[in-house]
Parts: C-alpha cells; structure tokens; sequence
C-alpha cells in the first residue's frame, strides 16, 4: 500500500507539475490537483503481478511520465516567453538557441552544471518512478496483495478512477497530444499555405516604375530595438520611464533640425525569435514559425534587399547577436555582413549581449559615414535584450572608440541567474534598458545622422508575457530623417508626427511594409 500511494503521489506531481507552475506564475485558475492519467498508469499497475516483462513496462510507463513531464513544463516555458504553445513538429531546433542563450548569460561552467544537474534529476525522477510501479510479489510486504483480494482491489482501484473522473481530474498529456497532432496537422497545411502567398504576393518588383527614385538616392537604415513593444508605452510602470525618455528625444531631435513621427506595426512573434520580425519585414510575407521561415529561405522569393540593390543600393546588415556561422545572409543577398566575428569590438561582452547598443550605433555611424554609394542597412541593437542586466550608462560619445571604454561596467548589475524568477526586478530592468536604448537612438541621430539617410527605427516584438504581462502583437516604428519630404510617405499611412503612435491597435503588419514601401518610395505606375 505504502508503495502504490507514493507511486501515485510521484506520478501525479510529475504530471501535474506543468499546471501547478502555470497557475503560481500566471493568472490562470488553480486546476485540480489530481491527474487521472496518473491514477490510469498506477492502478494499471498495481493489478499486475509479477511477470517477466512487468520490470521493462514500468520502465517503460517510467520514460513515458519523465519525458511527458518535460514536454510539458517545455510547453509552459514556451507560453510564458514566447506567448505560444510548443509546437514538437517545428521547435526542436531551439535547443542549440536555448543552450547559447544559457552560455551567454550564465557561462558555460554554470550552463553545464545546470545541463548535468537536470540530467540527474531526470534520471532520478525515472528510477524512483520505475522502482514505484513495478508490480508487488507475493513475498513482499505489500498490504494490498496480502490483505486484499484480487477481485477486491480491482473494485477499489475502479471506484477511486470514477471518483477521479467525477471530481473533474485533470488530463494534462492527453490535452497536450491533442494540441501537438493539430499543430501537425496545421504544419503539414502550411506549406500549401505559403505557397499559395508565394503566388498571390508580388514576387519582385523588377517592373516597378522609377524604382525607389523617391529616396532620392538617401540611404536608408533599419534599425531593431530589440524586445521594443508597445506595452513600454502602455503599461503604467513602463510608460513612467520610457515616455519621459521619448519627450526628451523628441525635443533633442527637433532641436537638431530632424524630423520625427511615429507608427506601430503588429509583428508576428511575441517574447523572441527575432528572425521572425526580420524576415517578415524583408519579405512580405508573414513569418510566425520556422517553418515559413525556412520555406522562404529555400523559395526564390525576392526581398527588400534585392529591391534596394536593383536600385542601385549596396546593401549591408549588422547582427551583432550572431556569433557563429550565418549562411542565411548568404542567402538573402546582402553585400556586407557584420557580425560579432567582425565587428571590431574590443570592450566586454554582458552577459548574452555580445556588445552595448552606444557601440553599436558608433560602429554603424562610421560604416554610413565612410559611404561612396547609396546603403541599404539592416541593424539588430542588444541591450534591450533578456535579462536586462546590467543597464549601462551612455559614455561620452568621442571616447566610444573601441568598446574598451565599457570594462569598468563588466560585473555591473545582477547576475541573469539571481534574477530570472524575480519578475519585479526584471520589470525594471526592463524598462531602465529601453530607455538607455532610445537615449543611444537620440545621441546618434543628433551625431551621425546626416541630409541624406532615412532612419526607421522599430521593435522587433513584444517582451515575454511572463514579464510584461502583454499579449498583443504591435511595436512602435519611429521614422527619423532632416528632410520632412522623407517622412510624408509614413504620415499618409497613418504614422503621426512625435514620439508616439496614435493610441489603438496598429493598422498595419509588418508584411504589409514592403508592399507599402516600396510603391511609396518610387515613380507612378
């Protein structure tokens, strides 16, 4: 008796464990407490008696509780950051990003020894479950087996099922199957679904009249800041610091003869996945998961970058996130790629951000500076980036050189690992990162931004819900230029003049940009 009631108390927390977390970190109710999935694996087991090949299926049923476990505590993880389920058929491939992330916030001693100290409780999780339900012999002191009848403890073990069922018990891997086998159904459809936006969308614009000549050959750069959603400006706690930070660049921008207005976007991914946002953004055609990610890597679908280049732009990016290999720039036709294995940065790295944005920006100051021809340039800046820590002051400007400037910050702030459960602290963060972000906007607008270049700064998604609390899809683009005629375009689409978008949801999404663009910025049809 003593072993099938631990059994069941083991086998249930594992099962029930994902619902528990989720309702102690969210505002989801309490679910009930008892998993009958977990009375179905212990009562079948406990009707068993001892065979040859009892031992293997309660190692088997054993596997199957660990490994459901950790999908669904995955699944939690991924709801919590990323504002979506877990989708096995797609994200597999975040493993390597998880683990990198890991590296760069904690190192990689500490990421190992949290890797290992997982392994263990895995392992201990699956032998103190196998040990558990593996079925009683008659020689063992087992008070069910001895007490009670065979016939009797069927009855029992059915009744407590029924009363389970009619107590409303949880079925937390069923309910997970279930959603995976429709998301590999709609995995499977979104590949003729994205063909068919192959089709109905403008595959290039090779015949569009007077391509880009609006621009008047300026260069233009995009710039993300990364995790810039409009929950910074909405959200009472934020808005306190980045609203102020906003008003004061506003003033500073209008005072150094720059024009400013500003729109919202809705992008396709929340708390993450960057790459998402970019590509939309490039392509036009809407990039929520991998899989449409990696179908237009394969298609011959033409982007922004070849829109730029047709017209004459060199085109460049400017990733310092990367740090390994990148053949995708390959792929999307970039002329110059920068990434943390060029980018001459001799400061400390914080953490994961691999460089602080006021570098960055001084880096990307001197690339368009030191321009003979027209630059098409797409930049991701870091700093905004989780756990935000530490928040770095602005330095002089003059004295950025390098980046070896910034090695008395390098053991400022918390480190990730005493933060990452402590949301209050995380909000701060959070906020005080945003406005260090667009204060390094403001200082470089003021500095390098010259009579012919077009900067559209924008967010490339939302922060995770977990922190922010936001569900919703849209960012805030500024667009910053001396020439107002630059910015008329953007104020027809529904961007206003300032600092801030009109309140609402945004009217655009990033896939309708390109569309819009490039039409926008070119002769009449």
């Amino acid at each position: 008796m003593i072993r099938l009631v631990s059994a069941w108390v083991l086998v249930n927390g594992l099962l029930m464990l994902s619902t528990w977390v989720s309702a102690a970190v969210t505002d989801a109710p309490m679910p009930p407490w008892l998993s009958v999935e977990a009375a179905l694996i212990v009562g079948g087991m406990a009707l068993l008696r001892r065979r040859r090949w009892s031992r293997a299926l309660a190692w088997v049923l054993a596997g199957v509780v660990v490994l459901s476990t950790a999908a669904l505590m995955a699944d939690l993880v991924f709801r919590v950051s990323l504002g979506r389920p877990l989708n096995l058929s797609l994200d597999l491939y975040l493993l390597d990003a998880v683990y990198r992330l890991a590296v760069g916030n904690s190192g990689v001693l500490r990421t190992i020894i949290g890797v290992g100290a997982l392994a263990v409780l895995g392992g201990s999780s699956l032998y103190a479950t196998a040990w558990l339900l593996r079925p009683s012999s008659r020689d063992e002191d087992s008070l069910l087996v001895h007490l009670v009848p065979m016939a009797g403890t069927r009855v029992i073990l059915g009744a407590v099922m029924l009363a389970l069922l009619g107590l409303g018990g949880s079925v937390p891997v069923g309910s997970f199957l279930v959603d995976q086998v429709a998301a590999f159904r709609s995995t499977r459809l979104e590949r003729v679904a994205f063909a068919a936006d192959l089709e109905r969308q403008p595959r290039a614009f090779a015949d569009q009249p007077g391509l880009l000549e609006g621009l008047n050959g300026y260069n233009v750069v995009f710039v993300y800041i990364e995790s810039y959603g409009t929950a910074a400006l909405e959200d009472p706690e934020f808005a306190a610091v980045t609203r102020p930070r906003l008003e004061a660049a506003a003033t500073r921008l209008q005072g150094a003869g720059l024009q400013l207005a500003t729109g919202t976007l809705a992008s396709p991914t929340l708390g993450g996945q960057s790459w998402y946002a970019h590509g939309t953004m490039l392509s036009g055609l809407w990039l929520e998961n991998q899989l449409r990610y990696e179908l237009l890597l394969a298609s011959e679908r033409e982007t922004l970058v070849d829109d730029f280049r047709r017209a004459g732009y060199r085109t460049a990016t400017m990733m310092p996130a990367i740090t390994t290999a990148w053949p995708e720039a390959g792929r999307l036709g970039y002329d110059d790629v920068y990434t943390a294995q060029n980018i001459p940065y001799a400061g400390p790295p914080f953490y994961w951000v691999t460089m602080p944005d006021q570098f960055t920006w001084t880096f990307l100051g001197g690339v368009v500076r030191r321009a003979t021809t027209p630059l098409f340039l797409e930049v991701g800046m870091l700093s905004s980036h989780a756990p935000w820590t530490p928040v770095l002051p602005l330095v002089d400007w003059d004295g950025v050189g390098d980046g070896a400037v910034f090695e008395p910050y390098r053991l400022d702030g918390y480190p990730p690992e005493e933060i990452w459960w402590d949301v209050a602290v995380l909000r701060d963060g959070y906020a005080r990162s945003l406005s260090y972000s667009l204060q390094a906007m403001t200082g470089f607008a003021e500095r390098f931004l010259d009579d012919r270049t077009l900067l559209v700064v924008l967010g490339d998604h939302q922060a995770a819900p977990w922190v922010t609390g936001a569900s919703g899809p849209d960012v805030p683009v500024h667009v910053i230029a001396r020439d107002a005629s630059l910015l008329e375009p953007f104020l027809a689409w529904g961007f206003q003049s300032g600092a801030f978008p009109a309140p609402g949801s945004a009217d655009h999404r990033m896939d309708d940009f390109r569309g819009w663009f490039v039409p926008a910025f070119s002769g009449p049809n």
